[in-house]
């Protein structure tokens, strides 16, 4: 009996004792969660090169304390002001007010909070139906949040324009009101002030307004005053430091930091963006709910930002924004010169291809012409820091292929320069995407972090060459093996280059839909088997189906892996999707009035139609002897074409797509026929009575 009194005490006591445990664990993990607290201090128009320990002592200090990265501020136009800026981080998308854009209006009293005037135009007016997303998401989850200055409360209003706590200052922020909120956001205007000044809400068409001095002195004004917050936040507050817009007509990678126990000196980015170190605004919602284990909406299209490996330093952000700046600086004039060698080049060759003399010479000049594109992704094979080792590196590139396709063995057979420089453009973008499309990132033919356009994956362009270079390159192959075999090259390497683009490795959605056709045409061609419209019209419906497939496949992974195709299909649920498609039309009708994009377009097309409808006269039989020589590449550039064209009209970037495919595929076809002509002596059928009176 006293042994199992015994037992009976020692089983209580260790109930007691448990529950103790447990109820104490309860209340730290209480005491935890209460604890948790996020504070994203907004510095418009900060940039990485603005930092430094003696001007922004407080704003240096938390960049080495945190992770670091660059932030794209991207939202509707070519530059962000902080209204937009502030708005997308409120709506979680990439948001834009209906009227000229600059700093967010002042915030009415009311009580110990304000609200916003006007807010009803944001969700009646300018259509802003996810304005509010993140105030609503706090306030449902019963977290209490303070806004400080104008910018933070549009950042944190609920639906009608609302905040629960507002304060002008961060001098006003007193002790225990960072008890009871978790959320602190802080509009730091000082840098863009002096750029809204003067003509009201907009901002300046110059980059940059402030001298070097005035700008150092603005620097000086915004460090303090995020200082001043700092010096007051208890000290397991997670900090987000975002420079959340642009401050004149040059849109810049801005700066990214996130200081929390384990980020010290560590890279950051986002699964948005793929990148390691490039985050989007629209990740800062998502990571403020996500650090206060707030569910994230599903309208949100970011994703909480991801501390990722050691190595970060701020003069690897400084040169990032660098690059994208040069490479963006000398873009026009490169898309410029290539119009005019492309335009040149054409008006030459219908000067010159009647005179056999220089057949050779427009032969080379065909292929070099044809070689330009790929060296812009090729050239960042190397590290290169300015315009003259940007383009010394293309140029030497450009050389080397030009060279390889003229000066190897298969120099000799007609087909030879197109399989080489039409394989090397394909390959070089295969293997882009297969390695994480580092290639394509701040590339001419490509695109860089600060346009906002994309990240990752395969661009419009480098899908107008990939398709191109595949079709093209695909065709020699069914040239040299005609039959079941060259139709099945076709289909199974097309196959795999669209799958590679339009999975998530490229997730391209108007690619596949343009490559599908392409890739049915050439082969039918091939088999001969005749086209129709409704063929052709079933096939593009083909190439939908696919894409939206690769789309809900993408849907159904977690939030934080979904690449725009994924997140596509969720605006197609809850109709938003309606409104992404009108904007992308526009975008596609407005690069039909390219001056860079439509010379190209209606040189090649005009001469590629002149030559074949009056070949005597256009090209001195050139285009006919090429097709005479290989039926496959007859049907390899209707299939180009039928790519191009239908890639024009699906995608956001039009007349670049059509563009490019002729860039490439054209000046290969004249070389072709050149080398069949001379290959042939003039004997090609229908060629020689055009060649008897061409002067020798």
């Amino acid at each position: 009996m006293r042994r199992a009194l015994v037992v009976l005490a020692v089983l209580v006591g260790q109930v007691i004792v448990g529950q103790g445990l447990f109820a104490g664990l309860a209340r730290a993990q209480a005491d935890e969660g209460a604890a948790a607290r996020v504070a994203l201090i907004g510095v418009s128009g900060l940039h990485w090169n603005d930092l430094t320990p003696s001007d922004t002592p407080h704003l240096w200090s938390l960049a080495e304390a945190g992770a670091i990265g660059s932030l794209s501020v991207r939202t509707v136009g070519n530059v962000t002001c902080p209204y937009d800026g502030w708005l997308s981080v409120s709506s979680g998308t990439r948001a834009a007010v209906g009227y000229a854009c600059g700093a967010p209006p002042k915030p009415e009293p009311r009580g110990e909070g304000a609200v916003i005037p006007g807010y009803h135009y944001l969700l009646d007016v300018a259509d802003q139906r996810t304005a509010g997303t993140l105030g609503e998401s706090l306030k449902a989850a019963g977290k209490c949040s303070i806004a400080i200055g104008p910018g933070a409360a549009l950042g944190l209003a609920d639906r009608q324009g609302a905040v629960a706590h507002y304060r002008d200052s961060p001098s006003q922020v007193a002790a225990a009101d960072l008890q009871k909120c978790p959320v602190i956001a802080m509009d730091v205007d000082d840098l863009v002030q002096p750029y809204l000044a003067g003509e009201p809400d907009k901002l300046p068409k110059v980059p940059d307004k402030l001298s070097p001095a005035e700008r150092r002195e603005a620097l000086r004004l915004a460090d303090a005053e995020a200082g001043a917050l700092l010096s007051v936040l208890p000290a397991d507050t997670t900090v987000l430091l975002a420079g959340l817009s642009d401050h004149g007509s040059v849109p810049h990678l801005r700066v990214a930091a996130l200081r929390e126990p384990g980020a010290q000196g560590r890279l950051l980015g986002t699964p948005s963006t793929r990148r390691e170190d490039i985050s989007i605004l629209t990740d800062l919602t998502a990571t403020v709910l996500a650090r206060l284990d707030v569910p994230v909406p599903s309208t949100v299209v970011g994703v909480p930002l991801r501390v990722g490996a050691q190595g970060a330093t701020i003069e690897r952000l400084e040169q990032a924004d660098a690059t994208a700046q040069t490479m963006r600086s000398a873009k026009g004039a490169y898309f410029t010169g290539l119009a005019v060698l492309q335009v040149l080049f054409y008006v030459l060759a219908f000067l010159l291809l009647r005179r056999r003399k220089v057949l050779p010479w427009v032969r080379r000049a065909a292929v070099a012409l044809a070689a330009l594109p790929v060296t812009s992704f090729l050239v960042n094979l190397l590290p290169w820091r300015d315009h003259l080792e940007l383009f010394g590196g293309m140029a030497a590139w450009w050389a080397a292929l030009t060279a390889l396709a003229l000066a190897g063995p298969w120099r000799r057979r007609p087909l030879g320069p197109l399989a080489v420089v039409a394989a090397v453009t394909a390959l070089t973008l295969v293997g882009d995407l297969l390695t994480g499309t580092t290639l394509q990132l701040n590339s001419f033919m490509g695109y860089s972090a600060e346009q906002g356009a994309r990240y990752f994956g395969l661009g419009n362009i480098p899908f107008a060459l990939l398709a191109t270079g595949t079709l093209l390159a695909t065709t020699v192959i069914a040239h040299r093996w005609p039959g079941r075999v060259g139709v099945a090259a076709i289909v199974v390497l097309g196959a795999f280059a669209m799958v590679l683009g339009g999975s998530g490795m490229g997730s391209d959605f108007g690619g596949v839909i343009a490559f599908v056709p392409g890739i049915a045409v050439t082969a039918l061609i091939l088999s001969g088997r005749r086209i129709s419209l409704m063929k052709l019209a079933a096939f593009c419906v083909a190439g939908g189906v696919i894409v939206m497939g690769f789309a809900w496949i993408n849907y159904l992974r977690p939030p934080e892996e979904q690449s725009h195709l994924g997140r596509f299909v969720g605006q197609v649920l809850t109709g938003e999707a309606v409104e992404v498609i009108w904007r992308k039309l526009q975008a596609m009708l407005s690069t039909l009035l390219s001056p860079n994009l439509m010379p190209i377009v209606i040189a090649a097309v005009a001469f590629l139609v002149y030559a074949i409808m009056r070949p005597e006269q256009a090209s001195a039989g050139v285009v006919p002897a090429a097709f005479a020589h290989s039926p496959a590449l007859r049907a390899g550039l209707i299939g180009t074409l039928v790519s191009g064209v239908v890639g024009m009209l699906v995608n956001d970037s039009g007349a670049a797509v059509l563009s490019m495919a002729l860039a490439l595929a054209v000046p290969l076809l004249l070389a072709t026929g050149i080398s069949a002509l001379r290959a042939e002596g003039g004997s090609v059928p229908g060629v020689g009575e055009q060649l008897a009176g061409v002067p020798k």
